[in-house]
């Protein structure tokens, strides 16, 4: 009984809460305090000066990312889908095409 009362998901939860809360603080407390100085900060690239800045990518880039975003959930949304909603990925395809076609369309 007790075995079964251990084993359930809240209990388990709070436990590894608390383990997680006393690793956190043990290594807090033996961590060394850090002295920094102006280099610290620095990029590091083999010893060779780097030039600092913003990375700003190409709009290009956010059309792949959404993209991908639109096929992962398509594949979650088809893959849920009972046999008896058939018609559901036929609407849930068009959708994406749909999407798909918006989405990379030259203006």
């Amino acid at each position: 009984m007790l075995n079964d009362l251990l084993l359930t998901p809240p209990v388990v939860f709070v436990l590894l809460l608390v383990v997680v809360g006393v690793v956190s603080l043990a290594a807090r407390a033996l961590q060394t305090r850090s002295n920094p100085t102006g280099s610290k900060g620095d990029p590091y690239a083999c010893g060779q000066e780097v030039a600092t800045g913003r990375f700003q990518p190409g709009y290009d880039f956010f059309h792949i990312a959404f993209a991908f975003t639109i096929l992962e959930v398509t594949a979650l949304l088809i893959g849920t889908v009972t046999a008896n909603a058939i018609w559901l990925i036929a609407i849930i395809f068009a959708i994406i095409v749909l999407a798909l076609v918006i989405l990379f369309r030259k203006d």
